[in-house]
């Protein structure tokens, strides 16, 4: 299964059925009411108009599953799910679902030791107190592989 599948399993159902409803709500207000009193969109060939009908709701379609991507993947990263959402409904122009996938928190994972679920960026696992992540031996700040030097401190490391 392609990472695409996973990521538009997150979509909880409750999204993927108020974003078809409004679909198919556009496609019929646009058929029955904007087409017809339009006298620019009347004249167009049915192709253009099916286009018309069928095309521009897309936009909306995407908007609301992009909405709910955001509820579940800041649920499920343990971030303030309900506030992300608002920020997503609310900032216009889409700039609120930017800035969740620009400062949104690491996935959550379990600690190798004691199975307890623990936020991607913690260095040592809440409940048990084991290291997940190279740390520093001097502040204990979390390290990345390959550092020679502690960014924090400035200490020398040998195999962080």
């Amino acid at each position: 299964m392609s990472r695409f599948n996973q990521e538009l399993k997150v979509i909880p159902p409750v999204a993927w059925a108020v974003a078809i409803v409004f679909y198919i709500g556009f496609v019929i207000l646009a058929w029955l009411v904007l087409i017809p009193q339009d006298a620019g969109l009347s004249q167009w060939p049915s192709a253009g108009q099916a286009a018309f009908a069928v095309g521009i709701p897309i936009f909306f379609l995407i908007y609301v599953l992009l909405i709910g991507y955001v509820y579940a993947d800041a649920r499920r990263r343990g971030m303030r799910y309900v506030l992300w959402t608002l920020l997503a409904i609310f900032i216009p122009e889409a700039i609120g679902i930017i800035l969740y996938f620009i400062l949104r928190d690491p996935p959550m994972r379990s600690c190798p030791h004691c199975s307890a679920t623990v936020q991607g960026a913690f260095a040592f696992c809440p409940a048990c107190g084991i290291s997940l992540k190279p740390s520093c031996p001097r502040c204990r700040r979390a390290l990345e592989p390959g550092w020679m030097h502690c960014p924090k401190c400035g200490s020398g490391l040998r195999a962080a």
